[in-house]
């Protein structure tokens, strides 16, 4: 049985004037400061649903922020899949085709494939590949505690932890584990090298008026953090930390959580989470579940399983 829609407090608005930018890329905005310093890219829409994001990113836009040190970038990625939007099927334009957030590998960008998100990738690969520091901007489909994801790498939890918000963490010490994100496309996916932070914020559910609000915040707070705008007061609150165990992908349109879930519920080690037609999804130890799948799609995530970190 499908869940209730949400009230749509947030929706999308005309991108069509932020279009043309100004580096060649439709939707792509970058300004250079002229002194030395990091480049930072705020990327809103790699999922069209996700409003928080454009939110975000037409707040820098229409205000004018401009770095005083570094070079900024902001993108509208998945812009196609967003102005399909339709409140009456609301969760319908995540997506076209292809998962924006998962086929930044360099095996699917290189490869024969195509589809909308695929050229988009394709053409956002350079944006991507230049910025020494990435903020994308998501949202959740149901209405849970805001929270950060970054691959396990010191330099992702030194700048999540001195932000302060989101208060949760996400880590995911071997990847995703159902495809390549945006933040572990090229150098950032890698331990060492020369890559900067490259970050997720989940600013709250899709449709809610704070997610955008958060969004706000958690980019001036990533660009002050860098030195491209003043100083922020910080956000001083206790922080929760959970390493991904396993992300579970769905085998069967039969795939069922064994009780009413929608993130951040317990299992105990061994409990059955949920089933996969014969299959069964069991806590490996005491654990937490995050983005539980709010419908059974064949090839989508279905779970993601977390043990809690201590403090």
């Amino acid at each position: 049985m499908t869940a209730p829609l949400p009230p749509i407090e947030l929706g999308p608005r005309d991108l069509s004037a932020y279009r043309a930018g100004n580096t060649g890329i439709d939707y792509v905005h970058r300004f250079a400061s002229g002194r030395p310093g990091p480049h930072v890219l705020v990327n809103a829409l790699t999922h069209g649903n996700e409003f928080c994001g454009m939110v975000a990113a037409t707040h820098l836009l229409d205000n004018e922020v401009r770095p005083r040190i570094g070079t900024l970038t902001v993108s509208f990625a998945n812009v196609e899949a967003y102005a399909t939007f339709d409140p009456d099927r609301p969760f319908a334009s995540r997506q076209l085709v292809h998962n924006l957030n998962r086929v930044w590998s360099d095996e699917l960008l290189d490869g024969s494939q195509d589809s909308p998100e695929l050229r988009r990738a394709r053409a956002l690969r350079p944006v991507v590949a230049a910025a020494d520091h990435i903020l994308d901007l998501h949202s959740t489909s149901e209405d849970v505690e805001p929270f950060w994801v970054y691959p396990g790498y010191a330099r992702n939890a030194e700048v999540a932890l001195a932000i302060g918000r989101p208060a949760v963490h996400l880590v995911m010490p071997s990847g995703l584990g159902s495809g390549t994100p945006v933040i572990q496309h090229g150098r950032h996916g890698e331990h060492g090298g020369t890559a900067g932070a490259a970050l997720v914020a989940e600013c709250g559910q899709h449709f809610k008026r704070a997610s955008g609000e958060l969004a706000v915040d958690v980019t001036l707070d990533v660009l002050a953090h860098f030195g491209l705008i003043e100083p922020r007061p910080p956000v001083r609150q206790p922080q929760r930390r959970f390493e991904l165990l396993r992300t579970y992908v769905i085998q069967t349109p039969d795939y069922r959580f064994t009780r009413p879930v929608k993130g951040f519920e317990t299992f105990a080690a061994g409990e059955l989470i949920a089933t996969d037609g014969e299959v069964e999804i069991r806590a490996p130890e005491d654990c937490t579940i995050l983005m539980p799948a709010r419908e059974p799609i064949v090839g989508k995530e279905g779970v993601y399983i977390a043990r809690a970190l201590p403090d």
